[in-house]
């Protein structure tokens, strides 16, 4: 058989299965159906030839019919030696208008190829490593930031101001009349937490416990509330409480707080270190990482199969449905989500994935098990117990083959940063941590 080349990945093969070859073939498996087959009014293995033809006939010769194309699709492929990305599409070939009947039935067989990948020169390829050192200064800024979120609250008497969390009364009216949602009694925010919107905050801003304000407040046009959306608001606020932040000590019985058993302050801040290096680290990995697929994605030179774009999509969609569910809502499995919403991350994907198994391929950077090992291994110390999160790991395959994709990935990012053009890239930590934020 013939392979027409459609494109640079399409391939078109026509696909002949001779008639009387399946007729053999259906009468045989509808003799074995007739042994075991079960049907009112005759005992088992009783049952005419005739009736199991007209009830099981169809079906049997469908599965017949599949089974031939595929061994042939299947034998075209293996002679040829391609490699096939997805699944072939078969479809019946249409009978030229005036050709006698023909003694076998014919099909089309259409399916894409994996491309050949073509890597330019890896000197062009820009890459960013992106660096952030822990001092004393990001050790100091994390240990308020876990003060912060041990503080407790004290009423103060004086005027409310950003950072205070204040409990009021308010009422909120749209030309005179109250709407839905814009009413609340002993409602608590903090201001500056951006809870509320910046013109609510502004509103409760310099008022003292039993103060009252009349403000306005413009909605945003896509605020989620659809009635108030795009509309200005007249409010009436009045503050029964207002209180200051009270920060914990940094002293011994805060060290216990945060684990260190015997208070030792110089422990803490030796575990806050240890602790931030590792989340820095994660960080700036991530972002070296992504620099390094950005230019290896602008290095490859290869056409994606759509098959695989197609796959991909499906795969997104479902975990999009799944996300909801998991959100709480309540999600139909036939919910249409648009092929554009996963069009070009499925590309992505798919490209990355094929670039990456072509370097993984050409130069051995398989991950191998002592570096699945010692990722797991750093990986556990951020627990209380390193060696049960071992033992989780190393109890499944699947999270095996999980933690391998991960040094993979690692793997090929170190030899791309091997071949590319560097260039290092401090970023401070304030960056670093709210970008990911």
């Amino acid at each position: 058989m013939q392979i027409e080349q459609v494109s640079a990945l399409e391939r078109r093969v026509q696909i002949s299965v001779p008639l009387a070859e399946i007729a053999k073939e259906v009468e045989s498996r509808l003799k074995r159906l007739s042994r075991s087959v079960k049907m009112q009014g005759f005992r088992p293995g009783k049952v005419p030839l005739k009736l199991v033809a007209q009830n099981y006939g169809f079906q049997v010769q469908n599965e017949v019919v599949s089974e031939r194309i595929n061994d042939a699709v299947s034998k075209v492929i293996s002679d040829a030696q391609l490699r096939v990305a997805g699944q072939p599409r078969v479809e019946p070939k249409a009978a030229e208008e005036g050709s006698e009947a023909s003694e076998s039935a014919n099909f089309i067989a259409t399916f894409e190829v994996f491309p050949e990948i073509v890597f330019g020169d890896w000197k062009t390829a820009e890459v960013e490593r992106v660096e952030s050192p822990v001092t004393d200064v990001e050790i100091d800024k994390t240990i308020e930031i876990l003060r912060k979120q041990r503080q407790t609250w004290a009423d103060v008497d004086r005027a409310a101001e950003d950072g205070d969390r204040v409990t009021c009364d308010f009422v909120g009216r749209l030309d005179g009349v109250e709407f839905e949602g814009g009413k609340a009694q002993d409602f608590v925010f903090v201001i500056g937490a951006k809870q509320m919107l910046p013109e609510f905050e502004q509103g409760a801003l310099g008022l003292k416990a039993g103060d009252s304000r009349t403000f306005s407040m413009s909605f945003p046009a896509d605020y989620h509330g659809k009635d108030v959306a795009g509309k200005t608001a007249e409010f009436d606020i009045t503050i029964k409480a207002v209180a200051g932040s009270v920060l914990p000590e940094v002293d011994a019985e805060f060290a216990k707080q945060l684990g260190v058993e015997d208070g030792d302050l110089s422990k803490m801040r030796d575990d806050v270190r240890t602790n931030l290096e590792r989340e820095i680290g994660s960080r700036t990995k991530a972002r070296t990482k992504d620099s390094v697929m950005n230019a290896l994605l602008k290095v490859a030179e290869f056409e994606v199969p759509k098959a695989l774009i197609e796959q991909d999509i499906e795969r997104l969609r479902e975990m999009a449905r799944n996300d909801l569910k998991q959100r709480g809502m309540q999600v139909d499995d036939s919910l249409p989500f648009p092929d554009e919403l996963f069009q070009a991350q499925a590309e992505r994907r798919v490209r990355l994935g094929l670039a990456i198994g072509e370097i993984v391929n050409r130069n051995g950077l398989n991950a191998s098990q002592d570096q699945v090992r010692l990722h797991i291994e750093d990986f556990a110390k951020s627990y209380e117990d390193p060696a049960s999160v071992m033992a989780w790991y190393f109890s499944d395959r699947k999270r095996l083959a999980d933690v391998e994709a991960v040094v993979l990935e690692d793997n090929v990012v170190n030899w791309v940063l091997g071949q590319a053009n560097v260039t290092e890239k401090a970023v401070s930590f304030d960056e670093l941590m709210n970008a990911a934020n």
